[in-house]
């Protein structure tokens, strides 16, 4: 029996989180003949094929090849996925035992869509298993009355679109490597192609990803980046207006000093006030921003 849904996931080097990842996936209660899990390896040295395959869990299946980042590993699992929708997660998100049952049962209800579900951030198993078992205590992006998303939430640790659709829409686009926006990009282009994105507070998962400040704060750096080539590929005004890149916010970057005493304070108190915190990583994502304009397009 073909699948309905392929359930593709890229990794490098993720066996730690793997053990305890797939698992969940392999626990849905969605039957089992219905869905594959596609695991994208991008050439890990840790172990991970050994690993998975000592799993010998029946719908799983793993495949390999060059390292061409978290945009070719995807792009690699699409086209040799069996199901008709493609489901996308990371190898550090636990899965919620309806998290298949939820996507499938919102394309079946409605077609020509593409469906966001819930992230849930937890920084340690202790903290996913009080998530679990207190739905009241999660930190969601988006209050459970939502129903339908723009592009800028197409974030694939917790997505799903028919093959078809990804395929017309060209993939995700390869160029965009390091860190930052492949998957936006990508979720323009699906709306641009007609498709909406519906959100569904009931497909649940757990993004179990603790980073370190300094580590969040190259990755904003690097997103900063990412978003000068989304712009500059698409030419919208509406790209740069949705993600920060305007000129008021360029310039209030400028009032800021690296070695400034504003910024020296924030980061001392970035742990214990959101606000520090956001206004420093805010800071990193405008230096990213403003390297790639010096460049030439």
């Amino acid at each position: 029996m073909r699948p309905f849904i392929s359930v593709v996931m890229p990794t490098f080097n993720r066996k730690e989180t793997l053990e305890h990842v797939l698992p969940t996936l392999a626990r849905q209660s969605y039957p089992a003949d219905s869905y594959e899990i596609l695991l994208s390896d991008s050439g890990s040295q840790d172990g991970t094929e050994d690993f998975v395959k000592s799993l010998n869990i029946d719908n799983f299946r793993f495949i390999t090849g060059e390292n061409r980042g978290r945009s070719g590993a995807r792009n690699r699992g699409i086209r040799d996925a069996k199901g008709d929708l493609i489901l996308f997660t990371d190898a550090d998100i636990l899965a919620d035992e309806r998290l298949l049952e939820e996507h499938a049962r919102l394309h079946e209800e409605e077609k020509g869509v593409a469906v966001v579900g819930c992230e849930v951030q937890v920084d340690s198993l202790e903290e996913y298993e009080d998530a679990r078992a207190h739905p009241e205590r999660r930190r969601t992006l988006h209050p459970p009355t939502r129903r339908e998303l723009p592009w800028l939430y197409f974030l694939t640790g917790n997505a799903s679109a028919p093959k078809a659709a990804l395929l017309e829409a060209g993939l995700f686009d390869e160029s965009f490597t390091g860190y930052g926006h492949e998957d936006l990009e990508l979720g323009y282009r699906l709306i641009r192609q007609r498709l909406r994105i519906r959100y569904n507070p009931a497909a649940v998962n757990y993004h179990w990803h603790p980073v370190p400040f300094d580590e969040k704060c190259a990755k904003m750096r690097m997103a900063g980046v990412s978003t000068v080539r989304f712009y500059r590929k698409h030419r919208d005004p509406a790209i740069p207006l949705l993600m920060g890149m305007n000129p008021v916010s360029l310039a209030l970057h400028s009032l800021l000093a690296e070695d400034g005493w504003l910024l020296r304070l924030c980061r001392r108190k970035a742990e214990s006030s959101h606000l520090c915190s956001e206004l420093v990583l805010q800071y990193h994502y405008l230096c990213g921003v403003k390297e790639a304009l010096a460049k030439p397009a």
